[in-house]
C-alpha cells in the first residue's frame, strides 16, 4: 500500500514539473520594455527604438495614442514601463494616483501649436484676436483637433481659442478626434478645412500645410514629460529614460522638429 502511494506521488510530481515550467513567466530582460507614448511622438520614438535595439537591448514594444487614453490604461493596470505624455496634466494624473516613480519625471521636449489647412488650399494667416476663424471655415466647415475634454492637443486648442476670445463662437464647429493624428488625417483628406495640431505632426504630412502658429502666450507651453511607472520600475527602464534624454535620441527628436529641453 505504501509502495503504491509512493509510486503515485512520484508520478504526480513528475507530471507537475513540466506544468510548473509552462506556468513560469518568461524572463523580463528578454521581453523588452513597453513604452506608452503620445501619438505625436510616433515617428521619432519608432526611430529611437531602432537605435535602442542597436545598443544590444531587447526591442521596445510601443503603444501610441492620446495621452489621456494611455494614462487611463496605465491606471487600469496596463504593463507599461515608460509613459511619455504630450502635456503635464496626464502625468500629474498618474502621479496623484501614485503610479509614477516621481523622481524619474523629466520634461524632455517642447512643441508649437499650429493651424493647418489642406495642401491643396494653401494660405498664410496671422493668428491673433482679430483673426476671423468663422470666415475661414465657411458655412459648413469644421476645425479638426483632439477632443477638448481630454486629449492634450484639444486642451491646448481650447485654451488658445478661449484666450483669443473665439471659443464660444467656434466650439460648435469643432470636429473632435481621439488623438492628434486623427485630426491631421481629417485635414489631409479634405474632410475639415482647418485643423489644430502640433508643428511636428504638420511637418510629417505632405497633405497639409501650416497656415499659422498660435501665439505662445495664448496657451500653456506644449511640453512632454517622460517618466518610469512604479509598476515597471527597474534598471532597464531607468536606462531607457536616460537614453531618451541622451544625445542620440535627442538628435532624432530635433530632426522631427521637437524643441529639445534637455541637452
Amino acid at each position: 500500500m505504501k509502495r503504491r502511494s509512493f509510486a503515485l506521488s512520484a508520478m504526480l510530481g513528475a507530471l507537475a514539473l513540466p506544468m510548473l515550467a509552462l506556468a513560469a513567466p518568461p524572463a523580463r530582460a528578454a521581453d523588452g520594455l513597453t513604452v506608452f507614448a503620445a501619438a505625436s511622438l510616433t515617428d521619432a520614438m519608432k526611430e529611437i527604438g531602432t537605435l535602442w535595439a542597436a545598443e544590444g537591448h531587447a526591442p521596445l514594444k510601443q503603444s501610441f495614442g492620446a495621452s489621456s487614453a494611455l494614462a487611463r490604461q496605465i491606471e487600469q493596470g496596463a504593463p507599461a514601463q515608460i509613459f511619455a505624455s504630450a502635456d503635464q496634466k496626464w502625468m500629474d494624473y498618474l502621479v496623484a494616483r501614485k503610479l509614477i516613480a516621481e523622481e524619474t519625471r523629466t520634461s524632455l521636449l517642447g512643441n508649437d501649436l499650429v493651424l493647418i489647412v489642406p495642401a491643396t488650399h494653401p494660405v498664410k494667416v496671422a493668428i491673433d484676436k482679430d483673426f476671423d476663424f468663422l470666415k475661414m471655415l465657411g458655412p459648413d466647415g469644421r476645425i479638426a483637433t483632439g477632443d477638448p475634454k481630454a486629449v492634450p492637443v484639444g486642451l491646448y486648442a481650447k485654451q488658445a481659442l478661449t484666450n483669443l476670445g473665439v471659443w464660444d463662437k467656434v466650439s460648435p464647429r469643432i470636429a473632435a478626434t481621439e488623438d492628434v493624428r486623427g485630426a491631421l488625417l481629417l485635414v489631409e483628406r479634405g474632410e475639415a478645412p482647418l485643423g489644430i495640431v502640433y508643428a511636428t505632426d504638420a511637418a510629417i504630412s505632405k497633405g497639409v500645410m501650416v497656415a499659422g502658429t498660435f501665439p505662445a502666450s495664448s496657451h500653456d507651453p506644449v511640453t512632454y514629460p517622460f517618466a518610469v511607472t512604479k509598476a515597471g520600475d527597474g534598471p532597464e527602464a531607468r536606462a531607457l529614460l536616460t537614453f531618451l534624454a541622451g544625445p542620440q535620441a535627442q538628435k532624432v527628436f530635433a530632426k522631427y522638429g521637437f524643441d529639445v529641453l534637455k541637452k
